[in-house]
């Protein structure tokens, strides 16, 4: 079983940047694909960003694409979402998610998901 702890959030005007970390309890974090998720107020949850049990593959959604980069550092259980040239479409409930696999460059979401952490970007 993965325990998922979100931070870094906050408010940033637009156009700035925010790093979340996502720190997971458990011995196995390195035998998981990790994954970012966002859910604005009214909106269904939508995938941002997925990085392999290594860290060699990177996925994005288009919406984040060359502003967003995720890391992981295995050594420390911890994978990272930073986040430049904010929007206030950015603006959401920002949650990570460990899988079993990143299959055909799609991230099916698995069944540990962290509490969230509020982004709000202001214009």
């Amino acid at each position: 079983q993965v325990q998922l702890v979100e931070s870094g959030g906050g408010l940033v005007q637009a156009g700035g940047s925010l790093r979340l970390s996502c720190a997971a309890s458990g011995r196995t974090f390195s035998s998981y694909a990790m994954g970012w998720f966002r859910q604005a107020p009214g909106k269904e949850r939508e995938f941002v960003a997925a990085i392999s049990w290594n860290g060699g593959r990177e996925y994005y959604s288009n919406a984040v694409k060359e502003r967003f980069t995720i890391s992981r550092d295995n050594a420390k259980n911890t994978v990272y979402l930073q986040m430049n040239s904010l929007k206030p479409e950015d603006t959401a409930v920002y949650y990570c998610n460990a899988a079993s696999a990143v299959s055909g460059g799609h991230y099916a979401p698995g069944d540990y998901w962290g509490q969230g952490t509020q982004v709000t970007v202001s214009s």
